[in-house]
């Protein structure tokens, strides 16, 4: 992560408006007013992991308002989600209202208007999320914004210490690697998000929601098992496979579809990082439960455009060219 706001080295009377200045360009477009803008505070880090954004910031109490005007400014491909480290704030979204204290997360879109509150003390983490990542785990539903995740259970606990680590991680792993913690911290956050609509039938779409998140975190948790199939996944879920199978074709997928996309993601991953390079294909697929060289191999050329092999072959030159 690196500083690239402190107000440190800003005159008292300059704080407040060159840190709106560099929040608005680094984070989001807004409005705020300070609770003392002659003795604000504040700081800003910026990092990544795989394709995630990280942002981490404090700053004095203030009050926040991201209106439809900054709405129209801001780039649709990407969802927050947001950690609290320290301190507490409270936000208002999509008419409901939620507290975060340090351990806990929520959602929030940049696409939607919102209100915050930051109290003293207060230290936010904001992973921004590719929307696609989130809405192919997730869908498209908007009562999943402003839910609150605690460490009340395991897993999210779990998930909620993943979320808490990442900026520590950014820049000190191979991109493979780190494509792949980010993947699993999103994973794990989706189904803590997914989980908070257990006990609310607001709407019909909500159980559907963590219906496909559990369905996903089966398949994920059990990719090496090469007679892994649609009626263990459905099984492992409780619900019928033909029913599962409709709940994946409003995303145009299936269980067998996405089992082998993400057997293939697997794959490339491997192939990619050169702390396998030592490895041979064979052993990669048979590994990520494939049990058909020649199946592995026409899937993987139609899914990326080149065999598996070339995919090494390129994954060694480019890592011959960054050692030079």
């Amino acid at each position: 992560m690196e500083t690239i706001f402190s107000t440190d080295q800003v005159h008292p009377r300059e704080r407040y408006d060159y840190w709106h200045s560099v929040a608005c360009k680094k984070i989001v477009d807004h409005d705020s007013v300070p609770e003392d803008r002659l003795n604000f505070d504040a700081s800003i880090e910026l990092g990544t992991l795989g394709n995630l954004g990280l942002v981490r910031f404090h700053n004095s109490p203030m009050r926040v308002s991201h209106t439809l005007t900054h709405v129209a400014q801001v780039e649709s491909d990407r969802l927050f989600v947001c950690f609290q480290v320290e301190g507490a704030v409270f936000i208002m979204q999509n008419g409901r209202e939620v507290t975060l204290e340090a351990g806990t997360l929520t959602l929030v879109d940049p696409m939607l208007s919102y209100d915050c509150t930051f109290f003293r003390g207060s230290k936010l983490l904001v992973l921004k999320v590719p929307r696609r990542e989130l809405r192919a785990r997730l869908g498209r539903n908007l009562e999943l914004i402003t839910r609150l995740v605690t460490p009340a259970r395991v897993d999210d606990s779990l998930a909620l210490s993943l979320t808490a680590m990442l900026p520590s991680l950014a820049g000190k792993m191979s991109t493979v690697t780190e494509e792949m913690v980010g993947n699993h911290a999103v994973d794990l956050i989706s189904l803590s998000i997914a989980r908070t609509m257990e006990s609310d039938a607001v709407r019909i779409s909500c159980p559907k929601t963590v219906l496909l998140a559990r369905l996903r975190a089966v398949i994920e948790a059990r990719l090496t098992n090469p007679h892994l199939d649609a009626r263990e996944v459905a099984d492992a879920v409780g619900i019928s496979v033909r029913y599962a199978n409709e709940l994946f074709f409003e995303q145009d997928t299936s269980i067998r579809r996405l089992i082998i996309a993400r057997r293939l993601g697997r794959c490339r991953d491997a192939l990619e990082d050169a702390t396998q390079f030592h490895r041979t294909v064979s052993d990669i697929a048979y590994g990520w439960g494939f049990s058909d060289m020649t199946h592995f191999g026409r899937r993987f050329k139609e899914t990326y455009g080149i065999l598996p092999s070339e995919c090494r072959i390129l994954a060694r030159q480019s890592a011959e060219r960054a050692s030079l």
